[in-house]
């Protein structure tokens, strides 16, 4: 395994990571969590992420248990959970949000279902229009000095947003975001490598990407259609089938294609592996439901020293 630092900070994530999303309390019950975890665990996965939304709350409910029965050495790995959407259906204004008041409370909860003392890294999911930024900071900062959280940051923020937030913490003392978790892929380019420049330079600021397989379009597998088994199919999942296919999104992948086979690897791996040849990228979140499918993209590893500037060249073309 590659390990990263978490921006300038100096913690070290596995490149490679393991998240719940859609999968876990869905397609994957404890039996195959718990085998997709110990495999994770044992090629060197350190970075296991999840949110209260995820199924609400039932993914950190069926990681926390398998974490506790596998019973792994708390120093050798981090776990991680996102903090705004509630982790209730139709959650009450208390419930939702990042007022002091939630994002303290969802912390507690999210440290009795993932069944640990404290997270390594915690997100605000999104940004809260509702609430001042001040007050978020703020509470993060409490969460961090009672040793609930060590990291914080945010996921999906818009920059403004997140200069606000460092200028909050640096003229209070407070303790500021580490890392964002933005969705990154050959098709999702723009928010990481533009938008988000100026933070890695002026901040340090990590990222924990997610979606290098642009919801499983870069595997390929959608290509033909959409098989009954993918994820695409899960109920409350349409938006997501409905942004992630198009013609014009089908086409890259398929003119990715030669590029993987005269690789000598599939799609998703090469994706993956791009991910990794940008140097903010502190580690690629990966999503499975099958031990195969997790030890498949595991192996985007051996791609990446194969990746040098021409074939890079051929790959900007083929999604161009």
């Amino acid at each position: 395994m590659l390990y990263r630092r978490l921006g300038k900070s100096g913690l070290q994530l596995s490149a490679l990571s393991f998240g719940a999303w859609v999968t876990f309390g869905k397609q994957v019950g404890r039996t195959q969590a718990r085998e997709l975890l110990a495999l994770a665990h044992d090629r060197g996965v350190n970075f296991f992420d999840n949110a209260e939304i995820y199924n609400h709350g039932v993914a950190e409910q069926v990681m926390g248990d398998v974490l506790a029965d596998l019973r792994f050495p708390r120093d050798s790995y981090c776990v991680s959970s996102k903090v705004f959407f509630g982790a209730v259906d139709k959650p009450l204004p208390t419930q939702r949000g990042l007022s002091r008041k939630h994002v303290m409370e969802a912390c507690t909860q999210a440290l009795q279902r993932l069944r640990v003392d404290y997270l390594d890294l915690y997100f605000c999911h999104r940004a809260d229009p509702d609430t001042p930024i001040e007050e978020t900071v703020a509470a993060m900062d409490t969460l961090i000095r009672q040793g609930k959280v060590l990291y914080w940051g945010t996921s999906e923020w818009p920059v403004e947003a997140i200069h606000e937030a460092h200028r909050i913490a640096r003229e209070n003392h407070l303790y500021a975001p580490v890392m964002e978790q933005p969705e990154y892929n050959l098709l999702h380019r723009e928010r990481v490598e533009v938008e988000y420049a100026p933070l890695y330079e002026a901040y340090g600021m990590g990222t924990t990407i997610w979606s290098p397989l642009a919801s499983g379009l870069l595997s390929g597998k959608y290509n033909d259609g959409v098989p009954a088994d993918s994820r695409l199919t899960q109920p409350g999942y349409e938006w997501l089938r409905e942004s992630a296919l198009s013609k014009e999104r089908i086409g890259k992948v398929r003119a990715l294609q030669p590029v993987a086979d005269e690789l000598g690897t599939s799609l998703a791996q090469l994706a993956i592996a791009w991910c990794l040849l940008n140097p903010h990228v502190s580690t690629v979140m990966l999503g499975a439901s099958r031990l195969e499918q997790l030890e498949h993209n595991l192996g985007a590893l051996d791609v990446l020293p194969k990746l040098d500037e021409a074939m890079c060249q051929r790959i900007a073309q083929a999604v161009a």
